[in-house]
């Protein structure tokens, strides 16, 4: 483990909640043991243990996110995740091979959905000439998860969307049978919607969706 993890995990330990971690077990379809610490909680803790040991360098990050990705509670894997996000605007393209192994691995919607948004979305929005490359790789890829976050790595960029691609990549897994591509699928169209809403109600109308993606793409317009 890594030496920056090992004081947090003791400290995850000590507050530790029985009840809280069976719910959220259950919650995440028993895929991940849980310590029981809520988001909230879990995030102040962090800060706190940064208070004490200093935030990690920039160098380090790898290190610790794998590290903790190797271990079994999903609290370790959210703080990882919490540090790369908060970094996100100092990482570049050649982090984007461990976003993406992290995305593969101990996959689930939650470090899925964060790692494409907040992190890969990021690095792309800033190192643009990346995009053709990654989304390529990711949407084309027979990984699902990889498939959802060519989907949404744009989902904050708001009108700097790149509708012809966002719409080339939806088309290609419009029929996909899994819930979370169908859900991604109307996800990052009622995110477009929120700027762009003729867009999204052209694209909705001309194609066959399911009704689960045309249902989220149109809810809040």
């Amino acid at each position: 483990m890594h030496s920056f993890l090992a004081p947090l995990q003791a400290s995850f330990k000590r507050n530790a909640n029985a009840e809280n971690a069976a719910a959220m077990t259950a919650y995440m379809k028993g895929h991940f043991p849980f310590f029981g610490i809520k988001t909230p909680d879990r995030r102040e803790l962090l800060k706190e243990h940064i208070a004490m040991v200093g935030a990690p360098e920039l160098e380090d990050l790898p290190s610790i996110a794998r590290s903790a990705f190797e271990l079994p509670q999903r609290e370790l894997h959210q703080v990882a995740i919490d540090l790369l996000m908060k970094q996100a605007r100092k990482l570049g393209p050649d982090h984007l091979p461990l976003v993406e192994e992290l995305i593969i691995t101990k996959t689930w919607w939650d470090s899925v959905d964060a790692l494409a948004i907040h992190v890969a979305g990021t690095i792309l929005k800033k190192y643009p000439e990346e995009i053709p490359e990654w989304n390529e790789r990711w949407i084309t890829s027979g990984n699902m998860w990889l498939n959802r976050t060519a989907i949404l790595f744009q989902a904050r960029w708001k009108d700097s969307t790149d509708r012809t691609l966002l719409f080339a990549n939806i088309e290609r897994h419009a029929a996909h049978r899994d819930f979370f591509i169908r859900k991604a699928i109307g996800w990052s169209l009622r995110e477009l919607g929120a700027t762009d809403p003729q867009a999204v109600r052209a694209f909705v109308a001309s194609h066959t969706l399911s009704p689960l993606s045309e249902r989220e793409a149109l809810r809040k317009l």
